[in-house]
């Protein structure tokens, strides 16, 4: 019996710590796990007995990248529970700060952590000497994106201006509209970034997924709507734990989020890319034409494109929202302090991302369950690993390596905060 062993110690472009394991016997792949090995961090545990107040602070801190979405989904289900509904100019300023991580995200993932795997660099300092304009510009659009999140959140990373019913002080309009004229070239710049992402080379690779996101009836969704997918789900926010799982996994200390009686689904761009073209604008719709994108897209590699449409949906959005803006009189809804149940979901870069939580009649947080994106596409990574190297079973083992490294960053997957690194082992027998 004949065994072999690929192992790579260091794996850059990914968040967090994890490793890989492929075991092929002859012909056949008998077993995939991504291992997610790092501490579990506690978050919700720390969050009991704390005011409500404080979630969108003590959650932000889960993520530097995409800390609006902590905070954005706290809000939601701090206000669900407490019965307040934040509408109007808020709302608005709520949407324009989602603008704002979506663009740093997209633009950080696409050229500095993606793009090299297409076109065979190891990083993007190798790339940038072949691609300089392309990683000046996408430096540029991250500098934009941070710049909103400046301007509203009153820092890049984990906003401090975010509160419960709205924001501790509402800019002037005077200040949004000084970000235009660099909204208006991200736009273009986007634009030139779907071009650049089409022109890539794809493999011929597509799973048959079921999406889950968020729906609007009104809007691409950020912040609000019902959970759907392409295989029958179409339910509230509240509904989702009766609706999908988290189960414990031996080899991870990551749960793996799982539909109940159905499996595996995907979160993420692509999902929300199937589920609400309709929503996108004609710029976006044009560029996806001419990208060579139809309403549906089931190939994940192809997953950069749709992050890259929507950039431009994000800067469009952003340039509306800061031309019709007023703003308001007061920048919070007042809160009061009692017992409830809230719910709320948002959609992070990354997909959706689930909270819920407790109050007792103080305000304070009894319990709370938080569902990250990246937990719930874990299993849908180790099924499309598995159907990939299925399909290359004949391919070089160093070449297979670097193709599942590329299957877990069509994900952009955000194990945590820290320096990544991820082993990969296969066996062959």
């Amino acid at each position: 019996m004949n065994k072999k062993t690929i192992k790579v110690d260091y794996m850059a472009r990914v968040e967090g710590e994890g490793a890989l394991r492929v075991d092929i016997n002859g012909d056949i792949v008998e077993h995939v796990e991504l291992n997610i090995f790092e501490p579990p961090r506690y978050f919700e545990a720390l969050l009991q007995g704390r005011d409500y107040s404080e979630a969108p602070d003590i959650t932000a801190r889960i993520c530097g990248i995409c800390p609006v979405a902590y905070q954005m989904s706290s809000c939601h289900a701090m206000e669900d529970a407490l019965g307040i509904n934040v509408d109007g100019a808020l709302r608005e300023l709520r949407r324009l700060l989602y603008c704002g991580e979506w663009i740093e995200s997209h633009a950080l993932h696409v050229f500095m952590l993606h793009a090299p795997d297409f076109l065979g660099y190891q990083d993007a300092l190798q790339m940038a000497k072949d691609f300089p304009e392309e990683v000046k510009m996408a430096l540029k659009l991250k500098k934009i994106g941070n710049e909103l999140l400046d301007v509203l959140g009153g820092r890049s990373v984990h906003p401090i201006n975010v509160r419960v019913g709205g924001f501790y002080k509402a800019p002037d309009k005077k200040d949004l509209d000084a970000l235009v004229d660099r909204l208006e070239w991200a736009k273009e710049a986007s634009l030139e970034a779907v071009k650049f992402a089409s022109g890539l080379p794809f493999p011929n690779f597509e799973p048959d997924y079921e999406f889950v996101a968020l729906r609007h009836p009104d809007e691409y969704p950020f912040n609000e709507g019902r959970l759907v997918s392409n295989k029958g789900v179409d339910i509230h926010i509240s509904e989702f734990e009766d609706t999908f799982e988290e189960l414990h996994i031996e080899h991870s200390t990551a749960l793996h989020g799982n539909k109940i009686g159905g499996g595996a689904y995907l979160v993420g761009p692509l999902a929300r890319y199937n589920l609400n073209y309709d929503q996108l604008t004609p710029t976006v719709h044009k560029a996806a034409e001419e990208a060579g994108i139809a309403e549906r897209c089931f190939n994940p590699h192809k997953g950069i494109i749709v992050r890259c449409l929507e950039l431009v949906y994000s800067c469009e959005e952003a340039l509306r929202i800061i031309d019709e803006y007023v703003k308001p009189a007061q920048p919070f809804v007042e809160m009061p302090s009692k017992a409830g149940r809230g719910y709320g979901c948002t959609e992070a870069p990354r997909g959706i991302l689930y909270h819920r939580y407790e109050l007792d009649e103080n305000g304070k947080i009894v319990n709370g369950k938080i569902t990250p994106p990246t937990s719930q596409n874990q299993p849908m990574i180790e099924s499309d690993l598995r159907d990939f190297v299925q399909q290359h079973i004949d391919m070089e083992d160093d070449k297979l390596q670097w193709k599942c490294e590329q299957i877990i960053r069509n994900y952009d997957p955000c194990i945590s905060c820290s320096v990544h690194f991820l082993n990969l082992e296969v066996n062959r027998n």
